[in-house]
Order: structure tokens, then sequence, then C-alpha cells
């Protein structure tokens, strides 16, 4: 690996697992919403998939998580309103330190990096303060990233270069953690940059999508992939 000034991690499935703290949100949205007079729309199994089919959509970029609410509140039977927004967004924040878990090596990670004189960021699909709140539950300190602020998710290249400024780093002295090789490998490798695959539920890698430069099964096992480098 070449020398590395900056690292960019992914947030979920790579600092920390959230327990899919979202969809749970959604399913209490919806509890109110039936007390407001609402229906549902079938089985608890079919609302869980139709909610995970809304929020891949809402990751995506095709419209920002404030919308999501409101179409879920709209097909349940409810006019949607303000406060349905707010009511969401304050409880999926609120549920951030019973749902969020950092991943172990973690902070051991984040901890050798500092010391090395390395800086980090954080750039994460989702909106803010909800993914500020999961990293600083995973113990990062520093910039957090999303796609709402930014204006496209990832892979999108515009996300990566908004992710370089916020390193300060060129891309070829900069490198990109994840667990998601379409999102994170593939949009980091275009915009350039190093690429770590963390691949910690051992899983396949697709065919045709852009190899990592590396490929972990622990947080910690990047450290061992860095060069020394000058502190800064």
């Amino acid at each position: 690996m070449r020398a590395v000034r900056g690292v960019g991690f992914d947030l979920d499935h790579t600092l920390a697992i959230d327990n899919r703290l979202e969809r749970v949100a959604f399913l209490r949205l919806l509890e109110a919403v039936l007390g407001e007079g609402g229906r549902t729309q079938g089985t608890l199994a079919d609302e869980i998939g139709s909610i995970d089919a809304l929020l891949a959509r809402q990751r995506s970029g095709a419209f920002p998580v404030d919308e999501a609410v409101r179409r879920f509140v709209a097909e349940h039977g409810v006019e949607p309103t303000e406060r349905h927004v707010t009511g969401f967004r304050h409880a999926a924040v609120d549920m951030v330190d019973e749902f969020v878990v950092a991943l172990p090596g973690v902070k051991a990670t984040l901890d050798a990096l500092r010391e090395r004189g390395i800086v980090v960021a954080v750039l994460s699909n989702g909106w803010n303060p909800l993914q500020l709140r999961k990293a600083e539950q995973a113990g990062f300190r520093g910039p957090v990233l999303v796609s709402s602020e930014i204006g496209e998710p990832k892979p999108a290249r515009r996300a990566f270069e908004a992710l370089l400024r916020a390193l300060g780093t060129e891309p070829e002295q900069s490198i990109y953690v994840g667990d998601d090789p379409h999102g994170d490998v593939a949009g980091a490798h275009e915009a350039g940059m190093q690429t770590v695959w963390l691949n910690w539920e051992h899983k396949e890698y697709p065919a045709g999508v852009a190899a990592p430069g590396h490929t972990i099964h622990n947080v910690n096992d990047l450290i061992e992939l860095l060069p020394e480098v000058a502190r800064t």
C-alpha cells in the first residue's frame, strides 16, 4: 500500500451496526399512525418488507428521509404532517444509544490512526444528525459527511470528492474502508482512492465490480496494511 495520509470510513457495518434502527423507528411510527385511525398494509412481514424497500430507495438518493416519512404515513391512510416528520427524526436519533454498537477493534484502530497523524473522516449514505450520533456512539470523532447534505449518495464521484476535501489529502494518499463492494469499493476506486473491503461477514465478492486493493476481516487489521508515515 502506498503512503497514506487520510482514511475515509463507511459507517454502517464498518464502524458500527445499528440493529435495524430505522426499520424499528418506522414500525414505531406505524403504531402511532394506527392510533390516529390509519390502516395496515398487510401482515407484519409485509410491513417490514415495505419499510426496507422504502429505506433502500431513500438511501439510494431517490428522495430524502422527510419524504420517506410522508409517503409512509400517507400509504397508511393518514394525512402526513410536519409532526410526523419531526417525530420520526427525533425518535430515530434518540434510539442511537440503545441500538448502535461499535464493531470490535474500532476504538483501537482509530487511536492508532490518530497516533500516526493520519486524518480520518466518515462518508455515509444517510442523514444527519442520525449518522453523526451513530458515529459518536461508535467512538468516532471527526467529520461525518452524509449523502443528504452532499446531494448525491455513494458511489457517486461527487460524494468521494467531498470526502477528499474533508480529509485534505490527495486521492492516491487516501484510502476508503467499507463493506459494500458497489457503494464503497467501486465508488472510491473511481475517485482514484486506495480501497479496503471490510468483509467481516465473509461474503463472496461480486463479479464485475472493481476489485478492492485489500480485503480485511476485522477493522483493526487495517493498521497492519498501513506503511509507516511521518508524524505531522
